[in-house]
């Protein structure tokens, strides 16, 4: 009759079956430090979502940059070119005219161009732009949504821990590819 072994000895069978497991603990620890050495992360910017931002205004304070790197931006392709532009102006406006005093843009940065009747193109300068979202949200409000904020990364410091980034209620501020650095709107606010 075999006699078994006690609780102290190990088998050839256990010996064996120990060390086809640490030879695979080792094998797949090797591949996945293979591949972490083979794989170089593209370099990221911060960038904010159209889609979840809410235009809150703690872009044009919240930034280290004076004025903030956050513009105003403009998607053409899904501009109405209207007259009455409520990006442009507010929607209350005293005596229904098209003056400055009823611009919505504290800076007037906004500016439009006459295509022709009845149609308008509106474009930013950014150079006065301080992100204040007021025409963005107005433009959201009762527009169709072609404009928006983005961080603009001629101005933009990177900075690892964006000032804005860690305000944002709507966590709309996040780390894109340097590759596709911009997030424009492409479909009408819906």
């Amino acid at each position: 009759m075999a006699q078994q072994p006690g609780p102290d000895k190990k088998t050839r069978r256990d010996l064996l079956a120990g060390g086809a497991r640490l030879a695979g603990v080792v094998s797949v620890g090797s591949l996945l430090t293979a591949l972490a050495k083979g794989s170089k992360s593209e370099p990221t910017v911060w960038q904010i979502d159209p889609e979840k931002c809410i235009h809150c205004e703690h872009c044009a304070t919240e930034c280290v940059v004076s004025p903030s790197a956050v513009k105003c931006v403009h998607s053409y392709a899904i501009c109405g070119y209207c007259k009455l532009c409520f990006g442009l102006f507010l929607d209350k406006r005293t005596g229904n005219t098209i003056t400055a005093e009823n611009n919505r843009c504290p800076t007037d940065a906004i500016k439009r161009r006459y295509i022709e009747d009845p149609f308008y193109e509106m474009y930013i300068d950014e150079s006065l732009c301080i992100g204040c979202a007021i025409c963005v949200k107005g433009c959201n409000s009762f527009g169709n949504g072609s404009m928006n904020l983005q961080i603009r990364h001629d101005r933009c410091v990177n900075c690892n821990d964006c000032a804005i980034a860690r305000v944002c209620p709507a966590d709309a501020i996040m780390r894109v590819p340097v590759s596709r650095p911009y997030m424009i709107r492409t479909q009408p606010r819906g």
